[in-house]
């Protein structure tokens, strides 16, 4: 299976859960967790700019619908405990 990357800074995106009430109707989104990417970086500028808000947004993907777009965060922790972790039986991967 490819792996899904970020079409701003080509980080592998992260799956992150999301709760059952959410307004997306879907279990998770694929999201880059990259707090180096270019999106993430100069989002915070720009919410501050445009709407005077300590807000920025990351790079999500739907794969059940197939969208991308911003996710918004108010801080860097935000989804960071929601991200699926990776497993293998496989030492070294």
């Amino acid at each position: 299976m490819e792996k899904l990357k970020c079409k701003y800074c080509g980080a592998e995106l992260d799956k992150v859960l999301l709760p059952p009430d959410n307004d997306w109707g879907v279990e998770y989104l694929m999201v880059c967790m990259n707090n180096d990417c270019s999106y993430y970086v100069k989002g915070w500028e720009w919410m501050r700019e445009k709407y005077n808000v300590k807000a920025s947004y990351r790079y999500k993907l739907n794969t059940f619908y197939g969208d991308d777009g911003p996710l918004s965060i108010r801080s860097p922790e935000d989804y960071t405990g929601w991200v699926v972790k990776k497993f293998s039986d496989k030492e070294g991967e």
